[in-house]
């Protein structure tokens, strides 16, 4: 890995990705986003901040981070993180969210070599149910506006508002769009094989999940915990899919006291 002077971008197996960093410390918190980067005006990156060092990468694709031709596949991604693991030299505690909850319970199923702890936040990657019945809405054939509410306890307060976007912020939401497409559209953002692998993963382990997220349910939360060994399961009222954002001091006050025992 190769920072790059002066940017916010560095070097991961030569592909060069975005990146927010926050804090300070010897402890270091990698934390990968969800449908869209991490925003630097998060709430809850403050108090993270007071237990390390953050950094948040932004994925080929995603944001401003440019795409190689090459790198299509969470299976790319996975590899793509687990070098920039190796790169950072010391144990990290893993933070995923939602997307990103999936990409980090597939590299902590491969390795966990340099993985102190996991926190798992709404993530998808599994299928659950019969398949016949959908895990995980359909986010590119629904409605827009159902895909807000599913996504959000308080769409008024949280949802991002599209109208009130400059055009580069429009653009880079397209992008992010297109990538999650492109990573997760078949199968329908899942792993089939993801599911058994889980019980490899022997790190202290934390699943968090929006109460009434419409997304991916508590129950499908629940079940995946399950498949984690000695994971423990914990939801966060009055939020939806995006706990960090709607929640961020219930979901800060859960993080640092797992991270703290």
């Amino acid at each position: 890995m190769r920072w790059m002077s002066g940017l916010d971008k560095m070097i991961v197996g030569g592909i060069e990705l975005g990146l927010l960093r926050r804090g300070h410390g010897a402890k270091k918190l990698l934390l990968l986003h969800g449908f869209d980067p991490i925003s630097p005006q998060a709430r809850f990156l403050d108090r993270l901040a007071s237990h390390g060092e953050i950094i948040a990468p932004s994925s080929p694709g995603f944001g401003d981070t440019p795409r190689p031709d090459d790198v299509t596949t969470i299976y790319d991604l996975v590899h793509l993180h687990l070098e920039l693991l190796e790169s950072l030299g010391e144990p990290v505690t893993l933070v995923g969210f939602s997307f990103g909850g999936w990409l980090a319970a597939e590299m902590a199923a491969a390795s966990c070599h340099r993985i102190e702890k996991l926190v798992l936040v709404d993530p998808l990657g599994l299928k659950i149910s019969g398949r016949d019945t959908p895990d995980i809405l359909d986010l590119f054939n629904t409605h827009p506006r159902e895909v807000t509410t599913r996504r959000w306890r308080d769409p008024a307060r949280h949802a991002p508002d599209f109208n009130a976007m400059s055009d580069d912020e429009l653009v880079r939401v397209a992008r992010n769009r297109e990538a999650l497409c492109l990573y997760g559209w078949q199968p329908y953002m899942h792993n089939p094989r993801l599911k058994r692998w889980l019980a490899r993963i022997k790190i202290p382990s934390l699943v968090l999940w929006g109460a009434q997220d419409g997304v991916v349910s508590p129950a499908y939360g629940r079940a995946y915990a399950d498949l984690i060994p000695g994971a423990c399961f914990e939801l966060i009222d009055e939020a939806g899919h995006h706990p960090e954002i709607e929640q961020p001091d219930a979901f800060a006050d859960r993080l640092l006291a797992f991270l703290e025992s």
